[in-house]
């Protein structure tokens, strides 16, 4: 069984910060991609940074600038550095990871329980 933890969300007045942390657990045998996604309230889920395991990195182009994704391969963890943080950056955000079970698995997608940002103007 593999578990995504998520956490580090909380309440921060616009301008501020806030650091994201997802850690994956469990039976992995390899973790392709990571990511985070958002969802705002009556919003569809969006991708807003993923990060390969060759450590390249894309963000949406609401967030360039502003948040920067990084991994710690060794504990399977992904984080979102958030700054200059933005009332429209209140949502749900859910850590995302693409991994293998065993050697003789497709990956598949396993997603985190979501944390809520909420950015006060």
């Amino acid at each position: 069984q593999v578990q995504l933890v998520g956490s580090g969300g909380g309440l921060v007045q616009s301008g501020g910060s806030l650091r994201l942390s997802c850690a994956a657990s469990g039976s992995i045998w390899r973790i392709n991609a990571m990511a985070w996604y958002r969802q705002a309230p009556g919003k569809q889920r969006e991708l807003v940074s993923t990060m390969t395991t060759g450590g390249s990195a894309n963000y949406a182009d609401s967030v360039k600038g502003r948040f920067t994704i990084s991994r710690d391969y060794a504990k399977n963890t992904v984080y979102l550095q958030m700054n200059s943080l933005k009332p429209e950056d209140t949502a749900v955000y859910y850590c995302n990871a693409g991994l293998q079970t065993t050697w003789y698995r497709s990956y598949e997608d396993y997603w985190g329980q979501g944390t809520q940002v909420t950015v006060s103007s």
